[in-house]
């Protein structure tokens, strides 16, 4: 069945009307059921492989050339990258993002990643702060093996101090400022984490290409 942009506004519409709020070490949100069912089972059928680290690991950015991305081309060649790109680049989704979040995404760009980590993958925490003014960690997996795999939560000490809940169509969410410091612990991986990263940008992005709509800022 074809998912429309108009079912992923209403679903993410939903799970931010739900969503869990926590206020330390900084403010960020829970969401669960963010997408419209059919669409995670698309998007986790997506026919990319999950890229080899190499033994090289702790930033994304040492990957650059295997990543993807729901970006001009993958829209075009796949429906539910579409829909989700355009719920997302919708008046109706930004508002509502704006409303929840407290954020100013006028001028910004879509960009959203789609993440398939393996085992020996690791990120070391790290704040987005800086081209990037909205960050939602929306994770695919249903492999019940994989529900210790959520992003791991530091203070500003970069002391680890929680975990977020790695559910199916689940999601954190919070607005890079210069103390959200988040990332992922090692440990073992058991077949392949998926999530999707979707981040509004500045103009100030310069690899546009990664972009949903590089020409066409919210």
């Amino acid at each position: 069945m074809a998912i429309t942009s108009d079912a992923v506004i209403a679903s993410m519409h939903a799970a931010i009307a739900n969503a869990q709020h926590a206020a330390t070490p900084y403010k960020h949100w829970f969401l669960t059921q963010c997408l419209p069912s059919d669409a995670v089972a698309q998007v986790q059928g997506l026919p990319f492989e999950a890229p080899a680290l190499s033994g090289i690991s702790g930033k994304r950015e040492l990957h650059n050339a295997t990543r993807k991305y729901f970006d001009a081309d993958n829209c075009a060649a796949f429906p539910v990258c579409k829909a989700v790109a355009d719920g997302f680049q919708s008046p109706a989704m930004t508002t509502e993002l704006e409303r929840a979040f407290g954020l100013n995404l006028k001028g910004s760009y879509l960009r959203i990643e789609f993440a398939q980590d393996i085992n020996g993958f690791w990120l070391e925490p790290h704040t987005d702060l800086g081209v990037k003014v909205f960050t939602m960690l929306l994770y695919l997996s249903t492999d019940p093996q994989h529900a210790v795999l959520g992003t791991d939560i530091y203070d500003n000490d970069k002391k680890h101090i929680g975990r977020s809940p790695f559910v199916p169509n689940g999601a954190m969410i919070f607005v890079p400022s210069n103390n959200t410091y988040h990332g992922f612990e090692p440990r073992q991986i058991d077949g392949v984490r998926k999530s999707i990263i979707i981040n509004y940008v500045t103009n100030d992005w310069k690899a546009h290409e990664q972009l949903a709509f590089p020409t066409t800022p919210v």
